[in-house]
């Protein structure tokens, strides 16, 4: 049994995988302290599979602490999260080159070779646009649930140009866009559109090739994706798996590797 340990932002995510391919996986919010989060989100997942931490032959961490969950001895190995999404996303698909990672808080675009190794990558994790949390923002502007903004914006038929990419600025466009009465499902497709051309602004940075899969918990958008496929002229494949677990499992892949598994 080889596990991977993902503390994100917002959320922890733990997956074990066998010789024969994914055992189980797991997803919470975060505690305050990553090695908590490590060790509640592996252990949750191993007591419902009626599995023990002795079970696991090897455990890659990545994310958030991933240095102190080492050190406490939860992982005997830990990785940076653009590596173990990169080998996650091509071990999910062989043909993927470019992977578009966007989480609560940073976005990344990132560049792999036909093992799966990294190239180069791109990193926005200094403002909020572009990001997980700045769908919140608008989300909560518009007064609906985050769920509900991408299903909203593809009801779209005259999406609303946003002139700001400041966060804090696209919110008062869109509380002055409501208050003249602008239809609330043309102003969730400009959000949509302007987080498009701030990620697709990131991604020209490494020149993205096909084939492109998005990951990260924005990728469940599917308004964020089409958004992001005109952008950027091409088509963007979703993983036959929780985007939210890429890292995860790309961090159990490498825990195989090194832990003798085939």
């Amino acid at each position: 049994m080889y596990a991977g340990i993902d503390i994100g932002s917002l959320t922890a995510e733990a997956l074990l995988i066998g010789d024969g391919g994914i055992v189980g996986h797991e997803i919470m919010s975060v505690l305050p302290n990553p090695v908590d989060s490590a060790r509640e989100v592996m252990g949750r997942l191993l007591k419902g599979k009626g599995l023990d931490w002795k079970d696991i032959e090897y455990s890659v961490s990545t994310g958030y602490g991933r240095e102190k969950i080492q050190k406490e001895g939860l992982a005997q190995e830990n990785l940076s999260e653009i590596s173990c999404h990169g080998f996650g996303a091509f071990n999910l698909d062989r043909q993927v080159r470019t992977i578009v990672d966007i989480g609560g808080q940073d976005a990344k675009v990132i560049k792999v070779d036909g093992k799966g190794k990294l190239e180069n990558f791109v990193m926005n994790d200094k403002c909020a646009a572009g990001t997980g949390h700045f769908l919140e923002a608008m989300s909560r502007a518009l007064d609906v649930g985050l769920a509900e903004l991408g299903p909203l914006a593809l009801r779209s038929k005259k999406p609303l140009e946003m002139s700001n990419r400041c966060t804090i600025y696209v919110e008062t466009e869109v509380i002055h866009y409501l208050q003249r009465g602008a239809a609330r499902e043309d102003v969730a497709a400009g959000i949509t559109q302007a987080m498009a051309e701030r990620v697709v602004s990131l991604a020209k940075r490494v020149v993205p090739q096909n084939r492109v899969m998005i990951t990260g918990g924005v990728a469940k958008n599917e308004a964020v994706k089409k958004a992001l496929e005109r952008a950027l002229g091409m088509a963007i494949v979703y993983p036959g798996l929780d985007p939210q677990l890429i890292g995860a499992y790309g961090a159990a892949v490498f825990a195989r590797g090194k832990g003798g598994g085939s």
